[in-house]
């Protein structure tokens, strides 16, 4: 079963992009809206089930998907002898739960070049910043037995450096969804790998720097032109200050800084 609006037990939409049309490509728990100009996820959306959560091993199946033209995925060859991870939007443990055959779809569902993004393997690999907001919210939901549904995607923009025919995304994001006692609560996260990003394509980088915020969900939509639908009006985070010209996003330093 693909993503599922009504997982929740609230109905939130895939989000839609209101000027580019996206190809609708659906696997096991989760959907990915593909941009093929870009030849990336414009947007992915799984359903976690914290109850039925499955350990499997990783594996590293990897594989173009078959329903669009290769040329409207970036496949292996944007990858191969650099310092580009293949990183996944939806993690690759979220959609792993269920019953034993379609918790192993799932792991490999997660391995189609259509839910890869190019990312920098120091941020990529990292538990203390990015992989750690992904471990913290699927350990909250395996920890508490709740049911999530998790936005992710890049932060498309015009000059994004082109490099083997497609231009590398240089800012993430992330939106955590729940039912907070019969009412949708959500809270939106963005990665930038902008200070890390020019080094991972050549030979010998030096990687410095990357930086991690939790952000308002009207900011997401604003950053992505998505229509997040009832999302930000959801949004649980309170900016550090309401006052003009202060910032309205919170850098994470620490894991103990996120908001639920």
């Amino acid at each position: 079963m693909a993503y599922d609006p009504s997982f929740l037990g609230l109905t939130v939409p895939l989000p839609t992009h209101p000027s580019v049309e996206l190809v609708l490509l659906d696997y096991e728990h989760f959907s990915v809206a593909q941009n093929t100009d870009r030849r990336l996820a414009a947007v992915t959306a799984v359903n976690i089930d914290g109850e039925q959560l499955v350990d499997l091993e990783r594996g590293d199946d990897w594989h173009l998907d078959d329903r669009l033209p290769e040329e409207h995925q970036a496949g292996p060859d944007l990858y191969a002898r650099n310092d580009l991870d293949r990183g996944h939007l939806v993690r690759r443990r979220d959609p792993v739960w269920g019953d034993a055959a379609t918790a192993k779809r799932a792991n490999y569902d997660s391995f189609a070049y259509t839910n890869a993004a190019p990312q920098a393997s120091a941020f990529n690999q990292s538990k203390e910043l990015w992989l750690g907001v992904e471990d913290y919210v699927l350990e909250h939901a395996r920890a508490t037995g709740r049911r999530l549904s998790v936005f992710s995607g890049p932060v498309f923009e015009e000059d994004d450096e082109l490099y083997r025919g497609v231009r590398i995304p240089r800012r993430f994001f992330k939106i955590a969804a729940w039912n907070g006692e019969g009412e949708l609560a959500c809270t939106g996260y963005l990665l930038d790998q902008s200070a890390v990003l020019r080094t991972a394509v050549v030979e010998r980088p030096e990687l410095g720097p990357f930086r991690t915020f939790q952000l308002p969900v009207a900011d997401v939509a604003e950053l992505t032109g998505l229509d997040l639908g009832p999302l930000p009006g959801a949004d649980r985070y309170a900016p550090p200050s309401a006052l003009p010209g202060e910032p309205r996003w919170l850098e994470l330093d620490s894991l103990a800084r996120i908001s639920l």
